[in-house]
């Protein structure tokens, strides 16, 4: 079972071994988007570029108040179409928990995404187990149900506050 692990950080992430920006990760979205003629709009990429800076998992409303810092007078709606935007092209993952939303720093086409949330400082470590583990899927299969994404989070402690 391939195993896949990003620390999600703020600034600069670890991911896979190698460090990535906020702005190589707005950048490879913007690839991404070229590539497939999809519109990567001014706000999308200005909702893009703060997730991305986010320390923590960010919500609507904090995204909302930052973009205003740089846009003049945006409204609500603009910021759920990016949202809704990055979310349907898998380049961010929303925190169900929190009502919040992280980068995702790793190949954005996975169908699985585990969270571990730490309790004390707020840290998301995103792991992907890249197929459904056994007992999961022996219970899909009992109740004749097909996964086609998941979803998990795990909160605990993180190695610096345990």
């Amino acid at each position: 079972m391939l195993t896949r692990i990003a620390i999600v950080t703020g600034m600069v992430n670890k991911v896979m071994g190698h460090l990535v920006s906020e702005r190589d990760f707005v950048d490879s979205v913007a690839a991404y988007c070229a590539e497939k003629g999809a519109r990567f709009t001014d706000s999308r990429r200005e909702v893009a570029l703060i997730i991305a800076r986010s320390e923590k998992p960010i919500g609507a409303y904090d995204i909302l108040e930052q973009l205003g810092k740089i846009l003049v007078n945006p409204k609500p709606p603009t910021v759920y179409r990016a949202i809704d935007f990055l979310l349907e092209n898998h380049f961010i993952h929303k925190i169900e928990s929190m009502n919040a939303f992280i980068a995702c720093r790793t190949d954005h086409r996975h169908s699985g995404s585990q969270f571990m949330i730490c309790n004390e400082c707020g840290k998301v470590i995103e792991t992907h187990l890249c197929s459904l583990p056994s007992a999961l899927k022996d219970a899909a299969e009992k109740k004749s149900f097909t996964p086609l994404t998941w979803s998990v989070e795990v909160r605990g402690l993180c190695s610096d506050c345990s």
